[in-house]
């Protein structure tokens, strides 16, 4: 499936809004994020773009792994967006989150069908962002780099064919911003096409 003809596919804009460590970890060895919650709030507050983000999407896609990080919070954090969990070996989803997301066990041109008309998706997860970035799908990343050092983990990116082959992809920078509170250092990207 690489190299899918976006037109003919039809998918509203894929969109990534994700942070990693300084070294590109998304998540510790174990799938632990603890480290995302270490840094005291920022005074003032600050959102870190994630609200104007948000407003661009009606429509999240996200792996297992991801969702049973989430459904460990004390609070459900995608209220008002659709949320597709992504698993072929998941029966089905627990009783408390039925009404919160929806399963999505079948094929990629079943999930097409599936987010048809959304305005945005959200694209969550590092297997899911990279599956689809294999497949050509994402449109835009937005990655927020915490200054911090993991030494090892999950990481955002990994090989962008299935055999392990090199298949450049091409991406024209759109912003930088800086959160001096923080520290955080957050880029955009817009996918420029493959080389």
């Amino acid at each position: 499936m690489q190299g899918l003809d976006r037109q003919v596919m039809k998918w509203p804009p894929l969109l990534v809004f994700i942070a990693t460590s300084l070294d590109g970890f998304i998540a510790r060895p174990d799938g632990g994020i603890d480290w995302l919650f270490h840094q005291p709030p920022p005074d003032p507050p600050e959102d870190h773009g994630y609200d104007a983000f948000v407003s661009r999407v009606d429509t999240l896609v996200m792996g297992r792994g991801s969702f049973e990080k989430v459904m460990t919070f004390e609070q459900w954090p995608y209220a008002g967006l659709r949320v597709i969990v992504l698993s072929r070996t998941l029966g089905e989803l627990p009783a408390d989150f039925r009404d919160k997301a929806e399963l999505h066990r079948g094929s990629l041109e079943e999930l097409r069908t599936k987010v048809q008309g959304s305005k945005g998706v959200y694209v969550d997860g590092g297997q899911v962002i990279q599956s689809f970035l294999r497949l050509g799908l994402i449109d835009e990343m937005t990655v927020t780099r915490l200054p911090v050092l993991l030494g090892s983990g999950l990481p955002l990116f990994g090989p962008l064919t299935g055999d392990q082959q090199s298949a450049d992809q091409w991406w024209q920078h759109q912003d930088t911003r800086v959160f001096a509170g923080s520290g955080m250092v957050q880029s955009t990207y817009r996918r420029a096409g493959t080389a």
